[in-house]
């Protein structure tokens, strides 16, 4: 059983003791204990065969919302030396180039933004307000296959270019209160097996993968109406 505990913070004076009143601090951390599909914040874990892992609010109810603000909550790289080995995957695992990282950041966006503004039941916006729904989107655990390129520019074959593991979070605009999370890791794989690397072909992989993630974002919330913790 997983156990959060939860404190009463000072808040400083005189906004602090007006919520002291109302609420009371109690001199021990209190203790709440999380059902076993339960995530610290409260969400519940549904099945959905879609995306690897899947979280919502219990009283999910989306359909007050109208536009959409993406927010990208940037990219995290696993940590990896030339030559070694990636210990989830099995795979070798390279560096990346910070102009490397700096166009992948930019497909990212690009990719997430042109899907969303195809999306039949939000408009996208810039700013927050009480039909906003934010779009928190981010990649973690990044992993690259590619090899630098050899001095004498050998050829260079892969069967995968990468991998990633998307973290998705839709927010109210106005409190940030989470309301759904969505976890997936996924590979950007050569479409015919082993093939020859090379800065298009890879950039198209990569791509491929964005793509999927972004589409399958933007089909559920077009299905906003029915998208509510009982449908699942």
């Amino acid at each position: 059983m997983i156990r959060v505990t939860t404190k009463c913070w000072k808040w400083g004076f005189p906004a602090g003791l007006a919520m002291l009143a109302i609420v009371g601090c109690a001199s021990e951390p209190v203790e709440r204990e999380l059902g076993p599909a339960e995530s610290y914040d409260g969400l519940r874990e549904v099945s959905n065969a879609r995306v690897g892992k899947a979280w919502v609010r219990p009283d999910l109810d989306l359909t007050g919302y109208n536009r959409i603000l993406p927010i990208a909550a940037g990219v995290e790289y696993s940590p990896a030396a030339a030559g070694s080995r990636n210990r989830t995957s099995g795979r070798s695992a390279f560096p990346v180039s910070a102009e490397t990282r700096e166009k992948f950041q930019a497909l990212v966006s690009e990719v997430f933004r042109d899907e969303l503004s195809k999306s039949e039941r939000f408009q996208l916006t810039t700013e927050p307000g009480p039909d906003v729904l934010v779009v928190l989107g981010g990649l973690i655990d990044v992993v690259s296959n590619v090899p630098p390129e050899p001095a004498g520019r050998g050829n260079i074959y892969l069967n995968r270019v990468g991998e990633a593991t998307l973290v998705l979070e839709l927010r109210d605009s106005e409190s940030n209160a989470v309301l759904a999370r969505v976890v997936d890791r996924r590979a950007a794989e050569k479409r015919t097996g082993t093939n020859w690397s090379n800065s298009v072909s890879n950039a198209a992989d990569v791509r491929r993968v964005v793509r999927f993630w972004a589409s399958r974002l933007r089909e559920a919330l077009d299905a906003v109406p029915s998208l509510t913790a009982a449908d699942d």
